[in-house]
């Protein structure tokens, strides 16, 4: 299981925190070799040191930052077989009736239009394999792309477009004969830094825990370990017919509802 991924090269953009990081960890420990961007150059050092991947400072939402990253991908791996558009913000958010116009178009210029970029770098780049095309694109949406929150109304709206992102892009590299799948990803809440930073800051924080927790029937948040787990297999040979398709990782979240 350990060399699953031996001998492949994977991008990761926002991947100096929470689940970016975490897939960064599984994919090094699955063989391998990462690339990563992000703006926390200090997280990326600790990041790196730890597990061997390599940093590259960009913003997913900049057309002219994605030639170096490419660059440095091409020149030091010569490939690319897996991308995951992790890099994905919700600050500034509101309602339909209270969000800032700036900030509504900070939200989709990283989750959409940085999205959308990542996947058009990787496509193309996975086109121009030594040995022929080929390669996996996962996109990390969420739970909200199914059940919307009315107060984040840019973040659902940016998480639902990224299923049509994912599902344009099989198809038309299914068309083209490229070998590429590409499917989405909706994690639930997840246990990450920054969850545990808000449970740590409330007045009760044994309250909060439990309140996170209550949000899955299953009755816990995922780890990031378990969310970088399907990443992964998603990015493998295993998943070699699973192209344009959605996976839910939610603990039930959003499978109905229990009734009266």
């Amino acid at each position: 299981m350990a060399a699953r991924l031996q001998g492949k090269v994977a991008l990761v953009t926002g991947g100096t925190s929470g689940i970016g990081a975490g897939t960064v960890r599984r994919l090094r420990d699955d063989g391998a070799d990462v690339v990563f961007t992000g703006s926390n150059a200090a997280a990326a050092a600790v990041l790196s040191a730890a597990t061997g991947a390599t940093f590259v400072a960009q913003r997913v939402e900049d057309p002219a930052g994605w030639e170096a990253v490419m660059a440095h991908v091409a020149t030091h791996h010569g490939r690319l077989d897996i991308a995951f558009a992790n890099a994905g913000i919700e600050t500034g958010d509101g309602s339909v009736e209270t969000i800032d116009f700036d900030a509504w178009q900070h939200i989709i210029g990283v989750n959409l239009t940085g999205a959308m970029l990542t996947v058009q770098h990787a496509v193309r780049a996975m086109r121009a394999n030594p040995g022929g095309p080929g390669g996996a694109i996962i996109l990390n949406s969420s739970m909200n792309a199914f059940r919307p929150m009315g107060n984040y109304v840019a973040y659902s709206t940016t998480k639902a477009a990224m299923i049509a992102l994912s599902r344009s892009t099989a198809l038309h590299c299914a068309r083209e004969r490229l070998g590429v799948r590409c499917n989405t990803i909706h994690p639930g809440v997840v246990a990450t830094e920054m969850i545990a930073g808000v449970i740590a800051r409330a007045l009760d924080p044994a309250a909060a825990q439990a309140q996170f927790d209550a949000m899955a029937p299953l009755g816990r948040m995922a780890t990031v370990a378990e969310v970088a787990a399907l990443v992964a297999f998603l990015a493998s040979d295993e998943a070699a017919f699973i192209s344009g398709s959605e996976y839910g990782i939610d603990g039930a979240s959003t499978a109905g509802m229990m009734g009266v």
